[in-house]
């Protein structure tokens, strides 16, 4: 893992960002921050619904922007 740390990572004692072990080539860690950008988790929807959800009114359907 790399070594740089943001203070807030540090102070919230969470590992290092970057890749997982020193095998893992470099294509594929950027190829999983990009799939983990277009989810909302590992069995979520698309991240832009998670959104458009919790930006909408209460009582309120969302709405495409």
């Amino acid at each position: 893992m790399g070594d740089k740390q943001s203070e807030g990572r540090k102070a919230n004692g969470a590992a290092p960002g970057g890749k997982p072990d020193p095998a893992t080539p470099d294509k594929d860690v950027i190829a999983t921050g990009r799939e983990a950008a277009r989810r909302a988790g590992p069995d979520g929807p698309d991240a832009g619904e998670v959104g458009k959800t919790f930006k909408s009114a209460p009582g309120q359907a969302p709405t495409d922007p």
